[in-house]
C-alpha cells in the first residue's frame, strides 16, 4: 500500500493491511515512522489519545541523538528551536531569594571535527515531536488519533490488531512504542524487571510564568533546601515564559497534587515564585522514579520499543535519547527485510543490540540520581553524552582496520566539499576506502567513497551501517561480500 494512503485506509474501512504498525506517536514513534517512510515502508501509525504528548517529560537532545537528526535532515531546525542549557543557579536563605553559586549541570565540551556536536541540546519534548511530525507528513506519513488498541494476535505471516472501535489492522510487524505503561506488552505477558530508584515521589509539569516573575530565563533555578523537597525550574524554548517544574518530596508517604492549583500551591510554598505568577499549568505528572527493562525485545513479529521496553530515572537525560536511538536501529532492518529482501533473522540483532545498551543506561542515570540524593557533584559528565555507546563483539560487527574496530560509531570528519556524516546520510550503506583502493560492490544500497588518509580512522576499508555504525572493517575485502549478503545490501 502507497505511503499516503495508509491512514486513508484506516479510516474509511474496518480492516486494512500495512508492513508495519506502530503504536505510540511519542518520538520513538515517529523517529521509527519517518524512518520506515524514507525507505519505501508502508507504516501505520497509531495513537491512543487525541493529540500529541503536551508536555516535557523530556527535554534534552544529547550529542548522538542530534547526529541521528542530522541524518534525517532536520538537525538545523531542531536546534534552531532548542538551545543550549542555561547553568545552573542555587537560591538559598529562608524565603529561597539569596542568590547562591551557578554551575553547569552537563560538562560542556568543544566541538571537534570528530564530534560536531558536543553538547546537549534543550528542547521541550512537545516541541521536539511537533518538529518530527511536520517531517513525518513530509516524507508522506501521519498519525492516526484516537486509535486505542486492545487486542493483538499473531501468526506465521502477520499480526492482527484490534482497536477499541471495531477496526482491524494487519502488519507483517507491530512495533510497541506506547510507553512505560505500555498495552502491547501487557498483552504480549512481557514483564519489567527493576526497582525503584528512589521511594519518594516527584511531580513534573510545563508552567507558564508571568513576566515580573522573580525567575529569569537564562538560568536553571534550584531550590534544593526547599521545605518539603528540591524544586528546580528550567526555562524551556519555544514558548515565551514556558518552563519545565521537577519537585522532590522528604516524605516517602506524600501524595502529589498534579491538579493546576496544586502545582501553583507547591511552586509558592517552595520559591518566591507566588500562585498568581504561574499563568497557566499547560501539563503535570506526578511519578516514582524507577528503572526497569523488558525482559525480551521481541515476541514473534511484535517489538518494543523506547519506554515499552525501558523505564529510567530522569537523572542524565538518557529515556529519551535511548528510544529514539532504538528506532533508528530497528527502522533500517525492517527496511532491509521489508524492501531487499535480507534473511529475517537480521531482526533478532535488535534485542541482541539494544538490550545490552539500555541495561548500561539504566544502571548509569540510576547511580547518578542516588549519587545526587547523597549531595554528591550534580554534575552529568560526558558519558551521558552517548557518543561511546557502540556494538563491539555484537552479532553485527566483524573486523577491524586502522583506529577503528567494527561496532564503533562512525566520527564524522571535514572533507573538501563537506563532511563525511552528509556521505553516510540516508537509508543506505557507505563504505570508505581510506589510503586504499576500493573494492567492486555492485549495489545500489551501498555508497563507495575514496578518500585519502585520516588518523581519525587509520588506512582500510569500512562499512558504514545505516545508523552511523561501523558494521565491517578490513584491510582487505575478505567477508564484505558475506557481510552485506547477511544485511541485504549485497544487490
Amino acid at each position: 500500500m502507497e505511503l499516503n494512503n495508509v491512514k486513508e485506509a484506516f479510516g474509511g474501512s474496518t480492516t486494512v493491511d500495512v508492513d508495519v504498525l506502530i503504536c505510540g506517536a511519542g518520538p520513538t514513534g515517529l523517529v521509527l515512522a519517518m524512518d520506515l517512510a524514507r525507505r519505501g515502508v508502508s507504516a501505520l501509525l497509531v495513537e491512543k489519545s487525541d493529540r500529541l504528548f503536551p508536555g516535557s517529560r523530556g527535554k534534552g537532545l544529547q550529542p548522538r541523538t542530534q547526529e541521528v537528526l542530522h541524518d534525517f535532515g532536520i538537525l538545523d531546525t531542531v536546534r534552531a528551536a532548542g538551545r543550549e542549557y542555561p547553568r545552573m543557579l542555587g537560591w538559598e536563605g529562608p524565603d529561597g531569594t539569596v542568590r547562591g553559586r551557578e554551575w553547569d549541570m552537563m560538562e560542556v565540551s568543544e566541538p571537534t571535527e570528530q564530534t560536531p556536536y558536543a553538547n546537549g541540546l534543550l528542547i521541550g519534548q512537545a516541541h521536539l515531536q511537533a518538529l518530527l511530525h511536520d517531517e513525518l507528513r513530509a516524507l508522506g506519513g501521519e498519525v492516526v488519533f484516537d486509535a486505542e488498541l486492545t487486542g493483538l494476535d499473531q501468526d506465521a505471516d502477520a499480526v492482527t490488531a484490534t482497536f477499541a472501535d471495531g477496526r482491524e489492522v494487519r502488519a507483517r510487524y507491530l512495533v510497541a512504542a506506547d510507553g512505560g505503561r505500555s498495552t502491547v506488552r501487557r498483552l504480549l505477558g512481557v514483564a519489567m524487571n527493576g526497582d525503584a530508584v528512589d521511594p519518594k515521589p516527584m511531580l513534573v509539569a510545563d508552567v507558564v510564568v508571568a513576566p515580573d516573575a522573580f525567575v529569569d530565563g537564562d538560568h536553571w533555578h534550584a531550590w534544593t533546601g526547599a521545605s518539603g523537597g528540591a524544586v528546580v525550574l528550567c526555562p524551556l524554548p519555544g514558548a515565551p515564559r514556558l518552563f519545565q517544574l521537577v519537585a522532590q518530596y522528604e516524605d516517602v508517604e506524600a501524595v502529589p497534587d498534579a491538579t493546576p492549583e496544586g502545582v501553583r500551591k507547591l511552586i509558592a510554598t517552595r520559591t518566591p515564585v507566588t500562585a498568581d505568577e504561574i499563568t497557566e499549568v499547560v501539563w503535570a505528572s506526578e511519578f516514582r522514579p524507577r528503572a526497569a527493562l523488558a525482559e525480551r525485545y521481541r515476541v514473534g513479529r511484535v517489538f518494543l520499543a523506547g519506554d515499552a521496553a525501558h523505564v529510567h530515572s530522569p537523572a542524565g537525560a538518557q529515556g529519551l535519547n535511548t528510544s529514539v536511538q532504538d528506532a533508528y536501529n530497528l527502522g533500517w532492518k525492517l527496511g532491509q527485510v521489508l524492501r531487499h529482501g535480507a534473511p529475517a533473522e537480521l531482526l533478532d540483532t535488535y534485542e541482541q543490540e539494544r538490550q545490552p545498551v539500555a541495561a548500561d543506561v539504566l544502571g548509569m542515570s540510576t547511580r547518578l540520581h542516588r549519587q545526587a540524593l547523597l549531595g554528591g557533584d550534580s554534575q552529568r559528565g560526558n558519558v551521558v553524552k552517548q557518543l561511546g555507546i557502540g556494538y563491539r563483539g555484537g552479532p553485527l560487527s566483524s573486523g577491524a582496520a586502522g583506529a577503528l574496530e567494527a561496532g564503533d560509531r562512525a566520527p564524522d570528519g571535514v572533507l573538501p566539499e563537506g563532511r563525511l556524516f552528509d556521505l553516510f546520510s540516508g537509508p543506505h550503506f557507505t563504505l570508505l576506502a581510506i589510503g586504499t583502493e576500493p573494492p567492486a560492490v555492485r549495489s545500489e544500497l551501498v555508497h563507495v567513497h575514496t578518500l585519502s588518509a585520516y588518523e581519525t580512522y587509520g588506512r582500510g576499508l569500512f562499512l558504514v551501517r545505516p545508523d552511523g555504525y561501523v558494521g565491517w572493517a578490513g584491510e582487505t575485502d575478505r567477508g564484505l561480500g558475506e557481510y552485506l549478503t547477511r544485511c541485504g545490501a549485497a544487490k
